[in-house]
């Protein structure tokens, strides 16, 4: 397997996997946003039923059935954005910004 060292990376060998196996055609906005939230669930079962102490422990199987679910969330958020045509790390920054608006640090006393 290669390196995979950056979104770009990432997103180049998501497109190389899904191409090798015919799925780029099964690869719409709304099946990747469905998938996304599935994932998403998975990932938020993992901490079902945990207090929040747990859940900033989880034991290393717990980790690692984590570690799982949010790469696969990633996955898909990754190839929904391709899809799309969004840059997912300057929408992150257009987003960070919007927010350092609409809810700014209190001023230092």
């Amino acid at each position: 397997m290669e390196k995979i060292d950056s979104l770009i990376a990432l997103r180049d060998t998501l497109r190389a996997f899904a191409q090798a196996r015919d799925w780029r055609k099964f690869h719409t906005p709304k099946n990747l946003a469905m998938a996304l939230i599935v994932e998403a669930a998975e990932l938020v079962e993992q901490f079902q039923w945990s207090t929040a102490e747990e859940s900033l422990s989880p034991t290393p199987e717990k980790l690692a059935a984590v570690r799982d679910e949010v790469a696969d969330t990633l996955i898909y958020l990754v190839e929904l954005a391709d899809v799309l045509d969004i840059d997912l790390l300057a929408a992150a920054r257009d987003k960070i910004a919007k927010n350092a608006i609409k809810y700014p640090a209190p001023e230092p006393r």
